[in-house]
């Protein structure tokens, strides 16, 4: 596209060129003649192709996985899908989407942004509302997905925002960046009446097993988003940190470890 958009202009540059010449030999009639094409060519429809291969351009690296210009280490944030609309623009085959977004950063500031992003077609069903994305932020808030981000690098930030809106302690982010991954059977899930926010507290029973097979149970209050009530009834297995010296609490395990 922008060799085209090149060639374009050339070609006006080259008809305006002539559209000049003829109206000199002339009147001011003679400045309406068949060459006045040339500085429409230059003015209105070179810089439209420029601007389009512009899109169409960021539009391609997004497929390809990559970084607008000027997002490359920016900082990121998790960001929560409010709303999803298709802007009508396709790149092979694939829609281009407007996602608003609320985004969360790791020290603690929300604020809402709006990006454009070419989505594959296998993906339309992650990028709805309530889904959590992580994107790249820049000081005037503009966004991008974070499709370069490391999983290690998501779930840092994702425990620094937990910390910082006070979902977790400091004790439960060293558990989960230090703790051991085991699996345990939830016994029983009380809900106590309180609500923390948007968060159900809830008496956790858990039967955990350690990596060489031994067990044991343990009861621990946690405050738990609507999106995960499911996921802790009484006969679910879930993912689960401790540290081997210290039972007395653990961090449970969900995508990103969203949760404590």
């Amino acid at each position: 596209m922008k060799t085209i958009a090149w060639i374009v202009l050339l070609i006006g540059l080259g008809l305006t060129a002539m559209y000049v010449a003829t109206g000199l030999q002339g009147g001011e009639v003679a400045w309406l003649n068949g060459w006045l094409v040339g500085p429409i060519v230059l003015v209105f429809i070179a810089p439209t192709l420029f601007t389009l291969s512009a899109k169409l351009g960021g539009s391609l690296a997004q497929l390809r996985g990559v970084l607008p210009s000027g997002f490359q280490g920016a900082p990121i944030g998790m960001g929560t899908v409010l709303s999803v609309t298709r802007t009508g623009l396709t790149v092979n085959d694939q829609p281009q989407l407007a996602i608003a977004l609320r985004v969360d950063t790791a020290d603690g500031r929300t604020f809402d942004a709006t990006t454009r992003q070419i989505i594959d077609l296998t993906q339309l069903g992650t990028v709805q509302s309530g889904a959590m994305l992580p994107v790249r932020y820049l000081p005037d808030n503009s966004v991008t997905l974070a499709v370069d981000a490391t999983q290690a690098e998501l779930q840092a930030v994702v425990n620094q925002i937990q910390l910082a809106k006070g979902h977790i302690t400091a004790k439960q982010l060293h558990i989960a960046e230090h703790g051991l991954d085991a699996a345990a059977v939830v016994l029983a899930m009380v809900p106590t009446g309180e609500i923390r926010g948007d968060r159900a507290v809830v008496d956790l029973t858990l039967r955990v097993t350690r990596a060489d097979n031994t067990m044991f149970d343990l009861t621990q209050q946690k405050a738990i988003p609507p999106a995960l009530v499911p996921r802790v009834q009484p006969g679910s297995v879930v993912q689960v940190k401790y540290l081997p010296h210290d039972e007395s609490e653990v961090t449970i395990i969900t995508a990103l470890q969203q949760e404590r």
